[in-house]
């Protein structure tokens, strides 16, 4: 295993400078981390395994500069904010299914909990998501991805909310109760065996740009800039993995 090192880190999400921890640094962050780590689900249709150990997370996101999901991305980040002295928690986050019209289970999703002179939820593993810091337990934030708020349930349980046609959307609930990474094992196994798994069924490579978003899948390119969408469907395999060369510097096959 290569060494843990919060400068190659750095290095890798294009950030120089090191400060104290504040609200500034940390949406420094959230955003630079976006901007250069894709969400993707390649290994799981692969047929590789993906194990929560930290210094597995950090060589494949690292030095082998490829991406990940949830429990990968905010897993790493969290390890990161943590040695850079932030206050950060691991929370479980239950993902709301429209179609269903049900949330999914416990430690479906992995987000983040950051403790300053106010909370903050924090999340570099949802994909098309918020992009800064949202305050807790009731703040909003809006970006060129969209517009987000946090609905307090109780003082323990809460919901994180995004603004799509005319309406407020469940996106996930969550509870502020820490957790470890460990506690989220089973959830990953079940996301990689189960075969109604969504990540079993297709390949995805999806960042977010400056001014919107780049999304591969194995049926087609989607290239969103302020927030007008143009599609294009693979007609070929080879297609996507010569466009996963091209966009995201990531070599597979």
């Amino acid at each position: 295993m290569n060494e843990l090192s919060v400068e190659k880190y750095l290095e890798r999400i294009g950030t120089e400078k090191v400060e104290n921890p504040s609200l500034d640094f940390l949406a420094e962050l959230q955003l630079a981390h976006l901007y250069s780590i894709p969400f993707e689900d390649l290994d799981i249709p692969d047929g590789a395994r993906i194990i929560l150990g930290i210094e597995r997370i950090y060589n494949k996101l690292i030095y082998a500069r490829r991406g990940g999901f949830c429990y990968e991305l905010n897993g790493l980040f969290h390890w990161l904010l943590t040695q850079l002295s932030f206050k950060v928690d691991l929370l479980s986050a239950r993902v709301y299914n429209h179609q269903k019209q049900e949330l999914g289970p416990e430690f479906d999703h992995m987000t983040l909990l950051v403790h300053l002179d106010k909370d903050y939820l924090v999340d570099v593993g949802f994909g098309d998501s918020f992009r800064s810091p949202i305050e807790m337990p009731r703040g909003e934030c809006e970006d060129v991805s969209g517009h987000y708020k946090i609905s307090n349930i109780d003082s323990n349980n809460f919901e994180l909310l995004r603004f799509e046609d005319g309406e407020w959307k469940l996106q996930y609930s969550f509870t502020a109760f820490p957790r470890e990474l460990s506690d989220f094992n089973a959830m990953c196994d079940f996301q990689q065996d189960n075969p109604f798994s969504h990540f079993r069924s297709r390949m995805k490579c999806t960042i977010a740009t400056h001014s919107g978003r780049i999304t591969l899948s194995d049926s087609s390119l989607t290239i969103t800039e302020d927030r007008q969408k143009i599609k294009t469907d693979l007609c070929e395999q080879n297609q996507f993995y010569e466009l996963l060369k091209y966009y995201f510097g990531i070599i597979i096959k």
